[in-house]
C-alpha cells in the first residue's frame, strides 16, 4: 500500500473506503490485505460490526473461503478509544463498514489523523434500494481515498446494485435496510436489469 509524503517529507497514513456491490469481493480483498501486512511482520487490528454475525459473531469470511477472527465493534462502541486499549498495531482493517454509525466512522477517522494509523475500509455503497447506507455516506464524505472493487450483472454490464430477492428468486423491493445474507438473498446487477426486474413485480 502506498502512503502519501507532506510537505516536509513525512510519511502520512489515510483514510481508505474500498467499496463494491455484493459478489464483488470486498471480504476475501479485506483479508488479502491483512496477509500482505502480516507477511511483513505487521499487526493488524481487523475489526467488523455486530450486526454483521452471518458467519459468526467474530469471524470474517470470503465467499472463496478465506476467514480469519475478527474483534467484534458494537454499534455504541467508540472505536478510537477502544484502538487506545489494544496492542500496538500497523493497520487498521474494516469489513462491512456500511454498518458502522456516522460518529464510528468519525473516530477511525481521528484514529488516522492522531495516530497517524492507516485505515481501509471495505463495504457496501448503498442498500437493496438503491440508498447509501449511514457508514458508506460518511467515508464518502471524509475519506483519502475511495476505490470501487467492480463486479458484473448477469448481463455483462457493471453491477452497481445490491438486488434483494426472496426465496422464489424474485427481486424484492420491501423490507428492513439491514438484512444481513449471502447468495441466497442478494444479487448484483446493473442498474437497468433491477429496473426492469422490479417493473415486472409490479
Amino acid at each position: 500500500m502506498k502512503t502519501t509524503l507532506d510537505t516536509h517529507g513525512v510519511i502520512m497514513a489515510k483514510l481508505y473506503f474500498k467499496y463494491g456491490a455484493m459478489g464483488s469481493s470486498k471480504t476475501a480483498n479485506a483479508l488479502i490485505t491483512k496477509f500482505n501486512y502480516e507477511e511483513r511482520g505487521m499487526r493488524v487490528w481487523l475489526i467488523k460490526p455486530s450486526l454483521d454475525d452471518r458467519d459468526g459473531a467474530d469471524t470474517v469470511r470470503s465467499r472463496i473461503g478465506l476467514q480469519s477472527k475478527a474483534f467484534v465493534v458494537s454499534k455504541d462502541m467508540d472505536i478510537y478509544e477502544e484502538f487506545n486499549k489494544q496492542q500496538p498495531c500497523h493497520a487498521i482493517i474494516a469489513d462491512e463498514c456500511q454498518f458502522f454509525k456516522k460518529e464510528q466512522i468519525d473516530q477511525l477517522r481521528k484514529i488516522v489523523d492522531d495516530l497517524d494509523v492507516p485505515v481501509l475500509c471495505f463495504g457496501l455503497r448503498t442498500d437493496f434500494l438503491t440508498n447509501l447506507f449511514e457508514g458508506s455516506r460518511r467515508l464518502f464524505e471524509i475519506a483519502d481515498s475511495i476505490t470501487e472493487i467492480k463486479t458484473i450483472c448477469s448481463c455483462g454490464n457493471k453491477a452497481i446494485v445490491n438486488a434483494r430477492i426472496n426465496g422464489n428468486g424474485k427481486v424484492i423491493t420491501t423490507g428492513r435496510q439491514r438484512l444481513i445474507g449471502g447468495n441466497d438473498s442478494y444479487v448484483a446487477m446493473c442498474h437497468k436489469c433491477w429496473k426492469n426486474a422490479t417493473k415486472s413485480q409490479d
